[in-house]
Order: structure tokens, then sequence, then C-alpha cells
């Protein structure tokens, strides 16, 4: 009896309480003062710089989108992308944006396209052979849950191919490749440039297979309560689409990646280890001085000589930072051989270079100007600033610079300018190099932090008016290369017999 007493009064109890009340969603972007988006950490969709500062594509974009709102911005981010997506759901977001694929089967709204999609199976060289997707019966297949990738590899299971995919918790599709590259994983299905960003770190890997898939990329709002805010997105994007900022935008970020081949990369890999570690302090106080990430300078003189600092061309620039006698003589280099004269003098001259750049112009745009300016002169850099003012293309944004710089050496447009003809087309090869070289540093190097304590870095001063008489220059003595233990694969190439470039550039 007692016992029937205690559960009525619970019965009681239960039905007199409140209901739970479900949590309270997040209002309209102009109520809550900010657009709050909900993303992942990944190298085109969000990221964060050792200084704090943002960027990625998304992120980019993002940004612009609520300047044109007119309210502050405030990122958060989650493990992967179906976590994004599920802030989006439960109301904890405005919008998703984790390089996020259109699905129609899930309970949100799409916005239209950033960018189509294209998709492969990576390997590795040494991996097995596939040359159709039935090849894949029986082997491992990493794809990140709930993308496009994923639903093309259910497909190919239902054709009758049984294979066996692989989920990893954590590093998308970047870490997807990565597994592959040290062999702990046979392949991974993924976007065609994620695929190009992981090759410039892993040279071993390949396109096993194209996928019969496509998609394209898209933001994720609530199913409701989202206001009106897909249609101004949508009318956004529409626009960036039309005036060429998605294109710029992405331009800045994976424009660059399919420029060097396996070579390419396999020798700088290796260079990093031999070479670098001598010039390594040089490059740090270039920056100490300059202000300008070692890293980039690294990869500038990389792009010059190779970080041989006894390279010549046949023009008469020389060194590891290939500087002419005259930009020398003017920084005050008087041994263009040896190597900390010439980071330091090179560090300057390239610092100077983009100083000469117009303040509106944004980075890293502004580097890669630098870096053209560097290869062509400051002179004919600006003529193709010329022809592209008169083509009516945007000065301020690297895609259309590089798109008028091949112009320089055609005779009708070389003849109307005052510095002549000169191969534009060779300073778009250097730019782009260089900015792989840097995005592949980046991953490996570190930043570099001066010591508060850290002693002034003297330097010559500038030498103005008429070249002063130079000193016989002398080679100086090559410093040892340690080996911090990569293994040098045979078909690297002449890492310590080369001389360096016949030419400051290489060969378009």
């Amino acid at each position: 009896m007692r016992s029937w007493l205690l559960a009525l009064g619970a019965l009681f109890l239960v039905a007199c309480s409140p209901a739970p009340t479900a949590p309270a969603r997040l209002g309209d972007y102009r109520s809550a003062g900010e657009l709050r988006v909900a993303t992942r950490v990944d190298p085109l969709s969000y990221r964060e710089d050792p200084d704090g500062k943002g960027g990625g594509f998304e992120r980019d974009l993002l940004v612009a989108l609520a300047q044109r709102l007119g309210v502050p911005i405030q990122f958060k981010t989650y493990p992967d992308a179906l976590g994004a997506l599920d802030a989006v759901v439960r109301g904890d977001a405005h919008l998703a944006a984790a390089g996020l694929t259109h699905n129609g089967n899930l309970p949100v709204r799409w916005s239209r396209s950033l960018r189509d999609v294209d998709y492969v199976i990576a390997g590795r060289d040494d991996g097995a052979d596939l040359t159709n997707e039935r090849d894949l019966a029986g082997h491992t297949v990493g794809v990140r849950r709930g993308s496009a990738a994923a639903d093309a590899l259910d497909a190919i299971q239902r054709r009758g191919t049984p294979l066996k995919p692989r989920h990893p918790k954590a590093g998308g599709d970047q870490g997807l490749l990565e597994l592959v590259a040290k062999g702990s994983l046979e392949f991974a299905a993924t976007d065609e440039v994620q695929f190009a960003l992981a090759a410039n770190y892993f040279p071993s890997l390949h396109i096993a297979l194209p996928l019969a898939a496509k998609s394209s990329i898209r933001w994720a709002f609530p199913d409701d309560g989202a206001g009106d805010l897909p249609e101004q997105v949508d009318a956004f994007l529409a626009a960036a689409h039309k005036e060429g900022s998605i294109a710029r935008i992405g331009d800045r970020y994976f424009g660059h990646i399919r420029r060097l081949d396996e070579d390419d990369i396999t020798n700088f890999l290796a260079r990093i280890e031999r070479r670098l570690p001598a010039y390594r302090r040089h490059f740090h106080d270039a920056q100490a001085v300059t202000g300008i990430d070692w890293r980039l300078l690294a990869a500038l003189a990389y792009q010059e000589s190779q970080w041989d600092p006894l390279a010549t061309s046949p023009t008469g620039v020389r060194g590891i930072m290939m500087l002419t006698e005259d930009t020398a003589d003017r920084l005050g280099v008087d041994n263009r051989l040896d190597a900390r004269a010439a980071i330091l003098g090179g560090g300057r001259y390239f610092a100077m270079l983009r100083d000469q750049i117009p303040d509106e112009v944004p980075e890293p745009d502004r580097s890669w100007m630098a870096i053209a300016a560097y290869n062509l002169g400051m002179g004919h850099f600006n003529a193709a600033r010329q022809i592209a003012r008169g083509l009516k293309r945007d000065l301020t944004a690297w895609l259309d610079i590089k798109q008028v710089l091949p112009l320089l050496s055609k005779p009708a447009y070389a003849a109307r300018l005052k510095s002549g003809p000169a191969r534009g087309g060779e300073a778009v090869v250097t730019a782009e190099n260089v900015r792989n070289y840097f995005q592949i540093l980046s991953h490996y190097e570190p930043p570099y932090v001066p010591p508060l304590d850290a002693a002034p870095i003297k330097l010559p001063p500038l030498r103005l008016g008429s070249r002063p008489k130079r000193p016989t220059e002398t080679a100086m003595a090559d410093p040892p290369r340690p080996s911090l233990g990569l293994h040098v694969p045979a078909d690297a190439g002449p890492l310590d017999q080369d001389s360096g470039r016949s030419t400051s550039s290489p060969p378009m």
C-alpha cells in the first residue's frame, strides 16, 4: 500500500511539473548584433595564424558579407563539418561555413554555390594501381563523414564493389591525406583542391582514380527562423561572382597550388633539411630588420638561387638573393657571395619594393606584387600597372595584375611603354613559385619571434648617387649543411654539387 502511494505521488509531481523548455534559438543577426558563424579549422575554410590573425577562403568571404550586412562577425570552430551543421540545426549559429557540400536530405537551407568541387581517390606512388572503381574492392578508403565523397563511396558499394570505408575523427581531409602519405591508410576520397594542397607537403601522393562525383561548396542556414538572411546571402554571392571578388579570394588561397611538380617539391623538402639550416639564422636576422616573415624571404631566396650562395647568372646577378651589381651597391653589399650580407641586403631591398606598392593594395597581394617587382624591377612593374589601368583591371588584386604582366612582352603593348618590353610571364612564375615555397615552409618551419634582449643588427647605409668603386667579390666558405634526418631520395638531384641556376628565374 505504501509503495503504491509513493508511485501515485511521483506521478502527481510529474504531471504538475512544467514541461522542459527547448533551448532558446538565436535571434536574427540584427537583434543579436552580430553574425555568428559555425565553422571548422581547415586550410580552405577557416584558420588562425600564430599571431591570432584569421584567414581562409570562406572566412575572408564571410568577413566581406558581414561588412555588407553592417554587423560584426563571430566565428566558433567545431571539430568537424557535422558539428558546424549541428550548431545551425540547434539554432546556435546563423549559418555554417565548413567546406559543406549540398545535401538535400539534411534539415537545413542551402545558399547558392560558392565554388564547384571535383573529387578524387588519392593514394601513394608506391600503392596499389587503380584503373576503375572495381579495383577498390577490399581496399581501405578514408573519407570525411557527411561529405559528397562519402556519398560517392556509398554509391560504389551499392554498385557491387565491397570496399572498407574509414572515418578518422580528426584532421579533416588534410589529416586523411597525411595518413595516406605516411602509409597508415591505403587511399583517401577527397576534394581535388584539398589533394593539391596536401601534395605540396607530401609529394608521394598522387591521384589514383577520379571519382564520378561533382558537388558545390555552400553555406547552411536553419531550416526555419533564418529570416531574410538566406536571401541576403544569395544576393551577396551573386554580386561576388559577377564582380570577381570570389575569384580573387579563391586565387589568394589556391590559385598557385598546382605549379610545382613532384620533383620540385621533393628537392625543396630535401634542401630544407640539408641547406636551410646553414642560413636560417641569417633569414631570422633579415626578419628582425625588415619585419617580413623570414619564411617568405627564404622562399624568395630559394626561387632565386636554390639557397646556393655562389649562384651566378649570365646576366650578372649573383649570390643567394641574386642581386644585381647596381642594387648591391645601393644597399651597401660589397660582396654578393657573402650569404649573410646578401640575405640582409636582399631582404632590405624586398622591403623597399613592398613599401613602394600603393597603400590600398592589401596583403598578401602586396607581397606577391613586390616579388614580381623583385624579378622585373619596379619600372617594369609600374608599366604593368599602367596597362592594367587601361584595361580597367583591379590594381589592388594580384589575380588581375598577374593576368596583365605577360603583356609586357607583347610588342603592341611594349612599344607604348617608356620602360620597353620585359618578360612579365617570368615574373608571374617567380611569384607563384615563391607562394608555394612559402606555404610549404610555413607548414614545416615555425615562425621566428626575436628575443626581447636581442642586440640591434647593424646595416650598411644606403648609397645614393654615383656608384662607388667596389672591392673584388670573393667566394665565402659555404657553411656545413647538417642533416636533420630527412631521407633524401636518390632522384632528388645533386644537392651539394650544383652551382645554381643559369638565370634568375626558372624557364616558363
